[in-house]
């Protein structure tokens, strides 16, 4: 009774306790690497005397709406186009640039962002199946280059228990089996490698149409 009630308990306070850490330990880095560049007049750590976790995080989103606001207005884009010229000039740090900002658009983009089913896919042989996801239909030079099997999607193949790394895989659509469970689901499925499996969804029959049955007459 005592160890069904202590492992009752890990199960709720842990999820809990671990987001609580998470958040708290976001913030604080935030805060470790905003506020050095805040002025001490603006920073209330000068006046209270107490160190306020989360005042970088709030600076910082402030400043991220400010440049966000200038980069909308025509000297913004001047100067956004200025920058991006310069550091199109220096070998290194113009690759740097161009793939972290692919990335941000890619992210951050409001169109074709977020990936539109799981599924599962045999890999890395035959027998063996993987959870993955599907982007997107493959398009450019890799849709126009492979060969004609139909239509081409690209699938991400994350890992387990970190999903931001993976492999990009370009699969016919008819090798790829789609699931009927959310992305948000099929994400916890890997994170907590197989351990959290989300209810399956049946699908629905549809109703069945009562036949009419023609009598004959005696």
């Amino acid at each position: 009774m005592l160890r069904n009630n202590f492992i009752a308990g890990v199960v709720v306070i842990a999820p809990i306790g671990l987001t609580v850490w998470l958040i708290w330990a976001v913030v604080g880095w935030i805060d470790g690497w905003v506020l050095p560049f805040v002025p001490d007049r603006f920073n209330p750590e000068q006046y209270i005397g107490i160190n306020l976790r989360g005042v970088g995080v709030i600076f910082f989103i402030l400043f991220t709406f400010l440049v966000g606001a200038l980069a909308k207005g025509f000297v913004g884009r001047s100067l956004l186009r200025i920058g991006e010229s310069l550091v199109s000039r220096m070998p290194v740090v113009r690759s740097v640039y161009s793939g972290l900002k692919q990335i941000a658009e890619t992210v951050f983009a409001q169109t074709e962002t977020s990936f539109d089913q799981a599924c599962l896919i045999e890999y890395p042989r035959k027998g063996l199946w993987a959870l993955a996801f599907i982007s997107t239909s493959a398009k450019g030079e890799v849709a126009r280059k492979l060969p004609p099997e139909g239509d081409i999607v690209t699938v991400f193949l994350p890992t387990t228990p970190n999903p931001t790394s993976g492999f990009l895989l370009f699969l016919p659509r008819t090798d790829v089996i789609v699931l009927d469970m959310a992305v948000e689901d099929a994400a916890k499925l890997v994170i907590s490698a197989g351990l959290v499996t989300p209810p399956d969804r049946i699908p629905e029959a549809a109703p069945e149409t009562p036949s009419l049955r023609t009598g004959t007459g005696g």
